[in-house]
């Protein structure tokens, strides 16, 4: 007579290292200040209206929120909201002349974000 194969999933037991790496690892702080500067900024360059806006002004010393419409198919009133969103995570600092909003690149902050990615 035939003997019956256990065909139920097999669990691995695997230990991957010792108790000494576990603890360094489970035991790892982050700085919580630079790990949401980070995400805020990812998030504002994670579109790509936004990231095409930070590449035109990283060829230019600044550009007027007239300039920057002209290279979009977008209104000026959400071109202007683009430039929000990347002034509020620190991307772009804005000088006002006159009636006209100047943007800049703010390359000091871009370097940051890129130096201390998580």
């Amino acid at each position: 007579m035939a003997s019956a194969v256990d065909t139920r999933p097999q669990t691995l037991h695997r230990t991957c290292c010792d108790d000494d790496c576990r603890s360094t690892v489970a035991g790892t702080t982050f700085d919580e200040g630079t790990i949401a500067r980070a995400a805020s900024a990812l998030g504002a360059l994670g579109d790509e209206t936004r990231l095409k806006m930070v590449k035109l002004l990283s060829e230019h010393d600044a550009l007027c929120v007239c300039e920057l419409q002209q290279a979009f198919d977008l209104g000026q009133p959400t071109i202007s909201h683009h430039l929000k969103i990347l002034r509020e995570a620190g991307l772009v600092d804005v000088t006002r002349r006159g009636t006209w909003a100047y943007y800049a690149l703010r390359r000091d902050a871009l370097r940051h974000v890129l130096r201390d990615l998580p």
